[in-house]
């Protein structure tokens, strides 16, 4: 390249620092770079920033294709890439995103904190409700679109503050987004192990080759679970380690004493997953005989004949084939009843959930996770203990778990086809999502060959730490 162009070319280019001001606003740390919050210097807007440095010298292929992902991706509850900045100086990749003050990790571990506290406070009905339809929104978009996002977790759902988008729920961390393009192509070839433990469809831990959008409505109603308790419906005490090997014994066994071991009937075609030699081995269906999802709920006080059971139900059915899709979900009965979805979670909310935190540059945000992690399991560990004494010795068969249709291999809708359910009266605070703005998950993407054949990205381009089950996304 000639020299006196490549000189103007860099006097040109937009530099982050002459753009923003984030120095002392370092709200997260992880394995790839760091998290700022950041503003414009030249007050262009008072809109909040999130800025992530992406450290090392130059950009994996993986995480071109990761950041080509989400620029191709427009909805109102998926992170939007903002912009894509190339320091030559330094040879560090910025990444610009909005800035969302919570997510549903800080979320629950507030009302969690409270109920230690002796002084329980419940996630409002109202808000579990439009949060559980947001997310369901955006990922009915990511799959109507052919993407799998495969990660999700409290962590990845980020919720902003005050502002024009005031409690819109963004799911973020595409790092394990995959298109699955091509239905016959075992999506387990390169990447066999996805999902954070507590949330991994039992398909994954028993070595599923060919999985589909399932894993994600697993994922949705294990959140959504933990939206209703304030505690992971799932936990289990070992650590999320990288490994090659899906099948765990201690996840499948925590799942098994929430639901029950699944009836053959209920799951016809568990005897063809690759693990299942090892289940039989090292599982008795006896073992569960008392166990199942309305005995959990019902200490819960959810009542096991309420919509909102009914469509935990749904999303947290064993068998894949038959568990319901987000077109489905977003259909249910259970959002047609009063209070209405909201787009703004927080509406009537006077709850006053904290802010996120500035670091101090040389503090080490993994150690400060790595507390959290521990007192996360501690907490839920002694959860499962007096779960456990409190059972009942009565015989009960575990509940028949079934959706309403299986999991299609392409796009579930046409462009423009209205997601949410019919138009009702708006809640008396807040504006009911069932309007125009929240019919977007119809549309599909205008660039898709641009970033088909995707493979494995194992960097976390979004808003992400390194911490495994609640890494925090700034």
């Amino acid at each position: 390249m000639d020299y006196d162009f490549k000189t103007k070319l860099a006097a040109e280019r937009e530099r982050v620092e002459d753009l923003f001001e984030y120095e002392g606003c370092k709200v997260g740390r992880g394995t790839y770079g760091h998290v700022y919050k950041a503003k414009r210097k030249d007050g262009r807007d008072e809109r909040e920033y999130a800025l992530k440095q992406i450290e090392g010298t130059g950009i994996s292929m993986s995480a071109c294709r990761e950041i080509a992902l989400l620029r191709e991706l427009k909805h109102p509850n998926v992170i939007a890439l903002q912009k894509v900045f190339l320091s030559h100086s330094d040879r560090k990749v910025w990444l610009l995103f909005d800035y969302a003050e919570h997510d549903l990790w800080h979320i629950i571990k507030f009302h969690r904190a409270s109920k230690a506290n002796k002084k329980p406070m419940q996630l409002p009905r109202g808000m579990v409700k439009s949060l559980l339809y947001q997310i369901l929104d955006g990922i009915h978009y990511l799959h109507a679109n052919w993407v799998l996002h495969r990660d999700l977790k409290p962590a990845n759902i980020l919720v902003m503050g005050e502002g024009r988008e005031r409690g819109r729920v963004k799911i973020a961390d595409m790092g394990f987004a995959r298109l699955f393009n091509s239905p016959l192509k075992p999506l387990a070839d390169l990447d066999p192990v996805v999902v954070t433990f507590w949330y991994r469809a039992p398909e994954l831990l028993l070595g599923a080759r060919h999985y589909t959008k399932a894993i994600d409505i697993w994922a949705i109603g294990c959140i959504f679970a933990e939206l209703l308790t304030s505690e992971p419906i799932f936990h289990c005490r070992q650590e999320d380690i990288k490994t090659s090997n899906p099948f765990h014994h201690d996840q499948l066994d925590r799942i098994f004493s929430v639901m029950g071991f699944p009836a053959d009937k209920d799951w016809e075609d568990i005897r063809k997953m690759p693990e299942y030699p090892t289940l039989q081995k090292d599982f008795r269906r006896t073992t569960y005989a008392n166990s199942s999802l309305i005995k959990y709920m019902e200490k819960h006080k959810v009542k096991p004949d309420s919509k909102v059971f009914l469509l935990l139900q749904k999303l947290l059915t064993m068998d894949p084939t038959k568990r319901i899709t987000s077109e489905q979900a977003l259909q249910d009965p259970y959002f047609l009843e009063d209070p209405l979805p909201t787009s703004d979670v927080f509406a009537g909310c006077q709850i006053p959930y904290p802010k996120r935190e500035f670091l101090n540059e040389d503090e080490p945000e993994e150690k400060t996770e790595k507390n959290q992690t521990q007192q996360h399991q501690q907490t839920a560990a002694q959860t499962q203990t007096q779960t456990q004494t409190q059972q009942a010795p009565s015989q009960q068969s575990s509940a028949q778990i079934n959706g309403t249709a299986g999991t299609n291999t392409g796009p579930s809708i046409q462009h423009g086809q209205d997601q949410g359910p019919p138009n009702k009266k708006p809640r008396t605070s807040g504006t009911s999502v069932l309007q125009t703005e929240y019919q977007h998950s119809g549309s599909r993407l205008g660039y898709q060959s641009n970033v088909q054949g995707s493979t494995q990205s194992q960097s976390t381009m979004g808003y992400s730490s390194s911490s495994q089950h609640q890494s925090h996304r700034y």
